[in-house]
């Protein structure tokens, strides 16, 4: 796997100080002479791209080199205007920028470390956009605006064996990058894959430029299918670069070898030189690593390593609960639990299905401590405050939902009195189960809330029925 990912965060290009916010702008307008590459321009590197790098360098645990320099990448093609790439070389006197790493996955309740052989720094070539299918379009359009943007690429040994390994891999990816601060990958083409696929013994293919973690899945999957069926009629795979267009892989070109790049030092710019100390500084300002926050969330809440890292596959979901949690002193390790079940089934929930992520709603976080005590207290029943989720989401208080209801509520004793006897009547079977089982209780109240729409006042209808039961 060789995975691209941009530095969002950065306000600048990677070797000029052209605005790099180039989303949404019109085509052509975010250049200058050096990111397209005009003779006699100087490229000068962008000091906080290797502070960014450093970062997730240190996070991916890699061993960061003191010492490196540039490479030329030659090809020539539309998207690289210089017709050659800046890049990073691990071979010829050349290194990457830090070698090594892991990233752990954990699929079907099994661990494992997938290695990296390197990550480096280099600059993006320019977008090409096609009128309609790749296959189809009658020509090709260049925009420059892209054109050196940093990156940093990743890229893993061949240890990955399955497309599910390949997918979960990324999702751990992408959660170290989103904590280390560096960008943000839900932005369009902030995230590009190339994954290099091979039956054992055969030539490889590379499926490039794959824009989400779920069509990366689907694209190894068809590729692996599609050269055990060549192998299968007695063809020969052929080593090329395929093009994923959501369904199958098609060619685009036969692939380079190494020596076709002509790979030679970038004589433009000075050899990068990173410090011990400098290394230091950043390790210290790095926040807390997603491995790291699950074994702290288990011993400071007494959570499952379930329940922790589930919490922290969206950092904006582990600090609302840790926001949360930590909001009321009398909260203890049950209620550190029940706050983690109604955060990550009935908002998770709530967010799956409105395609929404929980900074873009109006819910705070001690709303979810309130639904609890209120819980706790009796005021409501946990099947009423699942009915409240949707109210929570658009900013209101429990306080301010009850409040709504209570304009509503049936708290005349002759009427609710009427609705318990019925509910008693038509459920003989919790009468029975009570006798043995007082818990049998909360679902009788249950039942009356369900005759009234959830309007029955809750202390007077258990009042009510504590009466009729002894």
């Amino acid at each position: 796997m060789e995975v691209h990912i941009q530095l969002t965060k950065l306000r600048t290009k990677l070797f000029c100080s052209c605005n790099s916010d180039y989303r949404d702008a019109e085509p052509n307008t975010h250049l200058c002479p050096i990111c397209i590459g005009l003779p006699g321009t100087l490229p000068v590197i962008n000091n906080k791209a290797i502070e960014f790098a450093t970062k997730i360098a240190l996070g991916l645990n890699c061993q960061i080199n003191e010492v490196m320099y540039f490479f030329r990448k030659n090809y020539f093609y539309p998207d690289l205007p210089k017709g050659f790439q800046i890049s990073q070389y691990n071979k010829a006197g050349g290194k990457a920028f830090a070698d090594g790493g892991k990233v752990t996955i954990r699929l079907n309740s099994n661990k494992k470390d997938i290695l990296l052989d390197r990550i480096h720094l280099e600059e993006d070539p320019a977008r090409l956009v096609h009128k309609g299918s790749i296959r189809t379009s009658p020509y090709t359009l260049v925009d420059y605006n892209r054109s050196g943007i940093a990156l940093i690429e990743i890229v893993t040994e061949p240890v990955l064996s399955s497309p599910a390994e390949a997918r979960e891999f990324l999702n751990q990816l992408k959660l170290i990058v989103q904590y280390t601060g560096i960008s943000d990958l839900s932005l369009e083409g902030s995230l590009r894959v190339d994954a290099n696929i091979s039956i054992k013994g055969h030539p490889r293919a590379e499926v490039k430029n794959i824009n989400s973690f779920k069509e990366v899945e689907s694209a190894l999957i068809y590729e692996i299918m599609r050269q055990k069926n060549e192998i299968k009629k007695g063809k020969e795979i052929i080593q090329e670069t395929r093009h994923w267009d959501g369904r199958v892989t098609i060619p685009l070109r036969t692939k380079e070898f190494e020596k076709d790049y002509r790979y030679f030092p970038e004589q433009d710019l000075v050899p990068i030189i990173i410090t011990k100390k400098n290394i230091d500084e950043i390790r210290e300002s790095l926040p807390e690593m997603p491995y790291e926050r699950v074994s702290r969330l288990q011993h400071q809440y007494m959570l499952s390593e379930f329940d922790a890292e589930n919490l922290i596959l969206d950092k904006d979901i582990a600090d609302f609960y840790e926001n949360g949690v930590n909001s009321d002193p009398t909260f203890g390790p049950n209620e550190f639990k029940l706050y983690c079940n109604w955060l990550m089934n009935d908002i998770v929930g709530w967010l799956n299905e409105n395609n929404s992520k929980i900074i873009d709603t109006k819910l705070k976080p001690h709303y979810i401590v309130d639904l609890i005590l209120n819980i706790k207290k009796g005021t409501i029943t946990t099947k009423m405050a699942k009915t409240m989720i949707n109210d929570m989401m658009k900013g209101k208080t429990i306080s301010k939902i009850l409040e709504d209801k209570d304009k509503k509520r049936i708290s005349n004793e002759f009427i609710l009195e009427k609705y318990c006897k019925e509910a008693i009547e038509e459920n003989p079977n919790i009468i029975k189960d009570f006798e043995k089982n007082p818990k049998a209780f909360e679902a009788l109240i249950g039942r009356v809330m369900a005759k009234t729409k959830g309007q029955a006042d809750p202390k007077i209808t258990r009042k009510i029925l504590r009466n009729l039961l002894h």
